[in-house]
């Protein structure tokens, strides 16, 4: 499958960048300095901007799917918005329909109608990263793509490939404990599951040991 991948620097998108190439997809890396990706026989790295419509319309053209990984700094957490925007837009002038995109896990319900950010249950640090991934979510769930959002767990953070996890819809997964963990491997194995075999067309799903 011929896969654009932006946000292939970041600890998930490199991930997934990684599981990618495992799996034998052939990938185009978009990214502002295309030097810092290094370029195999299944990776091509070209320069473009997710923050801009016309650019994401030129580097995602005649791919079989889409999958944005793009993190924000964390002084400027809106452009998740923006380049969210920039996504739809972009590939409304293409053919391609089918676009995944690391969703955040603040939007996931611990309760009917109340997620993690309205039950106060996000640090500090991560309330504003965690906003803007839920207006971008709720963004997406306008556009007319075939879409799909993967929240990770509570936590993620590098870890073990291990392949073993649990899938969910709108609700946090949490052990016994109330331990909500995955790591970013597993994620990246979550998502390309998906590319390979659509379950969640038009929905956000999630995982969690």
């Amino acid at each position: 499958m011929n896969v654009v991948l932006y946000g292939a620097t970041g600890m998930i998108g490199s991930r997934i960048l990684k599981e990618l190439i495992a799996r034998g997809h052939n990938v185009t890396v978009v990214a502002r300095d295309p030097k810092k990706i290094p370029a195999t026989a299944k990776v091509r790295a070209l320069k473009g901007d997710v923050l801009d419509a016309e650019s994401v319309a030129s580097t995602a053209k005649g791919a079989d799917a889409v999958i944005s990984a793009y993190g924000p700094p964390p002084n400027a957490t809106p452009l998740l918005v923006d380049s969210t925007r920039a996504l739809i837009a972009g590939l409304k002038k293409t053919a391609v329909r089918r676009f995944l995109m690391v969703g955040g896990a603040g939007s996931l319900l611990v309760a009917p109608g109340r997620d993690l950010i309205d039950a106060g249950l996000v640090p500090e640090e991560y309330q504003k990263i965690a906003v803007a991934h839920r207006d971008a979510l709720e963004m997406l769930k306008k556009a007319d793509l075939d879409w799909t959002s993967l929240s990770p767990a509570a936590f993620i953070q590098p870890g073990e490939r291990t392949g073993k996890f649990r899938l969910g819809g709108d609700s946090l997964i949490a052990d016994e404990q109330g331990n909500s963990k995955i790591s970013a491997e597993d994620y990246a194995v979550a998502i390309v599951d998906e590319l390979e075999h659509p379950k969640h067309i038009r929905q956000r799903f999630t995982l969690a040991y």
